[in-house]
């Protein structure tokens, strides 16, 4: 059984796609719903799978912020602060970068998947330089499974 999953995805979503996201994480995320997931804590596919995780499963929840909560989008930080007064985060982790750039992402999705055996991605489009596929990529060079669920 998987017990350690890192989740990755656009952050091109919004309000709107609500309903759409809903059905592809009932069907991508629910057969998970005991699992350990890994999710960063960004606005877009993080904060919505997130909300959804919380709200309809037992799972174990680690956020993992490239520097701190404060420094995430509104909507992210709302819902991180949210669920953790909720007592539905196992853990949050800062890793504290000294700037908010590329390598700090990168290696917070890194982070991510080296503590996972199994990683779900949310990409949209095929774009090879997007956060989304560069994580999806780390786990394939790492010999990891990846489940990638176009939005």
């Amino acid at each position: 059984m998987i017990r350690n999953i890192t989740i990755t995805g656009t952050r091109a979503v919004d309000a709107n796609d609500t309903d759409r996201l809903n059905a592809l994480f009932n069907d991508y995320l629910a057969p998970f719903a005991t699992a350990h997931f890994y999710i960063g804590g960004a606005a877009g596919i993080d904060t919505a799978t997130l909300n959804w995780l919380a709200d309809h499963t037992s799972a174990l929840l680690t956020i993992v912020v490239p520097r701190t909560v404060a420094d995430q989008p509104e909507a992210a930080s709302s819902s991180i602060t949210l669920w953790r007064a909720r007592n539905r985060l196992t853990e949050v982790v800062e890793l504290t970068a000294p700037v908010l750039d590329t390598a700090a992402y990168h290696a917070r999705n890194r982070y991510m998947v080296d503590r996972s055996e199994f990683v779900i991605g949310f990409p949209q489009g095929v774009d090879q330089t997007s956060g989304t596929w560069y994580t999806l990529n780390y786990a394939s060079d790492r010999g990891k499974p990846r489940l990638v669920v176009p939005v």
